[in-house]
């Protein structure tokens, strides 16, 4: 096999084009039969093989820069830089990260995650490169979905009025190109990143801009003309008229055409986007026919393509059904996503409403502003988004949501730890920064039937409203336990003495297991569903204080500005002879790996617990 004799970047350049195309097929297989073992990012990832090859073969990496824009397409690379050996381990708790990381190898040059960051990245490299005088590339590759964010086109617009070298790769696997202009756009694009041409373009526009009077306006009328044209024939003069020379489309599975490309536009010296045009997914055909559904995926049968799912409903799937309940009993009710219909969940809503369904793109800031727009005209909108996401978005929930008091409901996916994706995806801190924010209210359910249950409650309220629940089977125990959802009331589930656990969400189960240990050891304990983050249920602590000597919090959200500290806080003013134990993350981020195992490390599982307040309760009896 071609890929066994590639451990090392200048590999690649000693092989044939023959060569290099086998090799991008047994990349393929390599990564098929990798990722149905441990889950990851496969759609993305096979579409790029063939351009990651060539740039390998254009490129002197790690002394050029790549930068991946989120990341999730990166695979290859790690591969050809010499870390095929880490794809056993590949997502899980220390081993490789499915996302470039500075710490885990010198090409991986900037973290990445999260989307539309690649060309302001690449950007501020270019600077530094000409600032310190130094020689090297800076490629970043950025797809259409991520060009949706309007980062991506701030950095555009930055990047065109530089006079330096920088190069954009734009991963196009959605967009066509119509048959009418096609001919003449591949014409006109094998001409404009032919040998020579642009450096011939640059040296007559020096020659004429040199002639005394005359030069400068017969290079703008030139200029005028030649633009006319081409906006009636040419694609990417939206990237031309903001200072970025355009080269293709180019056939983003032709090596040959890849690397003659890329060498063209090394010797431009301003900034340059080369569009690519890729399929997703390519090489397996149930990721080719599915490659929403094969963006992210867990485990799966590689002869089937269907994926390996656990029993039972989703939190997610909880939600979808709800919305499209509540949207059939009131038709104010709209959906707004930033280009995730399948992972939130309103894939179904979409399909019963198309009307009342908007996916804006990968755009979080104006989902949430264009609902608040969508509110202040009268609608009731439902903004379903992933929890690390949303902190994108965070001024316009502060400004344009909350500060006019608007009633937009916000759906959190994936609150909490959510492994395998890392520090960039975990939902560790919406409590945080939702609860500082005035106007909001901030809710977690339990289980499954209370987050049917709250998602309704929200919509009666004229405010802004957050929901946040974790990713994966919905909870379904505690179901005796269904008091009716009155407006920032806890929820008491077991009413005792001694021990008060207060949990909120995810962790109300794992308290549920505490209690039961903590009862086999002979305490008296109390157990509450805190339901709401905010307002926090400062009667529920009033009448907990007198008879409980120890107050513990629990929840899956860093310390500072969590739960446990607006609980410590009240106690503190209010009953300061109260002692208070905040069971939180830490206050830091947090790598991939496995939920069960990530929560045993970070010391919020049961048995951890159950170690922390025996401690304390051993060193409260000596004092």
């Amino acid at each position: 096999m071609i890929l066994e004799r590639i451990n090392e970047p200048q590999d690649i350049k000693k092989l044939s084009y023959d060569e290099m195309q086998i090799l991008a097929g047994e990349i393929r297989e390599f990564l098929i039969e990798t990722i149905s073992r441990t889950g990851g990012h496969l759609a993305s990832n096979l579409g790029v093989v063939e351009l990651t090859i060539a740039m390998y073969r254009v490129f002197d990496f790690p002394r050029d820069k790549v930068i991946w824009d989120v990341g999730h397409q990166a695979y290859t690379h790690k591969i050809l830089s010499g870390r095929k050996e880490g794809f056993g381990a590949l997502r899980q708790f220390g081993g490789m990260s499915g996302f470039p990381k500075r710490k885990e190898s010198p090409f991986d040059v900037f973290d990445t995650g999260h989307s539309s960051t690649s060309i302001s990245a690449g950007l501020g490299m270019v600077q530094a490169r000409d600032i310190l005088e130094e020689d090297y590339r800076v490629i970043s590759v950025i797809g259409d979905g991520a060009l949706t964010g309007g980062m991506a086109y701030e950095a555009l617009n930055n990047a065109g009025g530089q006079k330096t070298n920088f190069i954009i790769i734009l991963n196009d696997n959605n967009m066509s190109i119509a048959p009418n202009v096609g001919g003449m756009s591949t014409y006109l694009s094998e001409l404009r990143a032919g040998e020579g041409y642009n450096q011939l373009k640059q040296n007559v526009s020096d020659s004429l801009k040199r002639v005394p009077y005359v030069g400068e306006p017969v290079v703008n009328v030139i200029s005028r003309t030649k633009n006319t044209i081409k906006q009636m024939f040419v694609p990417g003069m939206l990237f031309e008229d903001m200072g970025v020379t355009y080269l293709g489309p180019v056939d983003g599975h032709d090596i040959r055409k890849l690397t003659r490309i890329m060498r063209e536009a090394k010797k431009i010296r301003r900034p340059v986007i080369i569009h690519v045009l890729t399929k997703k997914g390519k090489g397996y055909p149930p990721a080719e026919k599915n490659p929403e559904i094969f963006h992210g995926i867990g485990k799966f049968d590689i002869a089937t393509g269907k994926p390996v799912k656990s029993a039972g409903q989703s939190y997610t799937g909880v939600f979808s059904d709800t919305i499209c309940e509540l949207a059939s009993e009131n038709k104010k009710i709209v959906a707004v996503t930033a280009a995730m219909p399948e992972g939130t969940g309103l894939k179904a809503f979409a399909a019963r409403y198309p009307d009342r369904f908007f996916d804006v793109g990968i755009a979080e800031q104006h989902a949430v502003t264009s609902a608040a727009g969508m509110a202040a005209a009268g609608l009731r909108p439902v903004v379903a988004v992933y929890s690390s996401f949303l902190q994108r978005a965070y001024d316009q929930i502060l400004v344009d949501v909350c500060l006019q008091n608007l009633p937009v409901v916000f759906c959190i996916d994936r609150a909490g730890l959510v492994g395998a994706d890392g520090e960039t995806h975990q939902g560790i801190f919406d409590l945080t920064y939702l609860s500082s924010i005035p106007n909001m209210t901030v809710m977690a359910p339990k289980n499954c039937g209370e987050l049917r249950d709250m998602i309704r409650f929200a919509f009666t309220l004229c405010s802004p409203v957050a929901v946040r629940y974790p990713r994966g089977k919905a909870y379904e125990g505690l179901q005796e336990f269904a008091e009716p959802i009155t407006y920032g009331r806890a929820e008491m589930l077991y009413e005792e003495s001694d021990i008060a656990l207060v949990a909120v969400g995810s962790m109300v189960s794992t308290a549920e297991h505490i209690r039961t240990k903590l009862k086999a050891k002979g305490y008296s304990c109390t157990l509450v569903n805190g339901r709401f983050i905010k307002p926090l249920d400062t009667d529920m602590i009033d009448s907990l204080a007198p008879n409980h000597d120890l107050i513990i919090t629990l929840e899956e959200n860093v310390k500072s500005g969590g739960f446990g500290e607006r609980v410590t806080d009240y106690l503190k003013q209010s009953w300061p002879e109260v002692s208070v134990m905040n069971i939180t993350l830490p206050d830091d981020y947090v790598e991939h790996g496995d939920v069960t195992k990530l929560r045993s490390v970070l010391g919020i599982d049961s048995d951890s617990i159950m170690e922390k307040i025996e401690k304390r309760l051993a060193a409260s009896a000596e004092e």
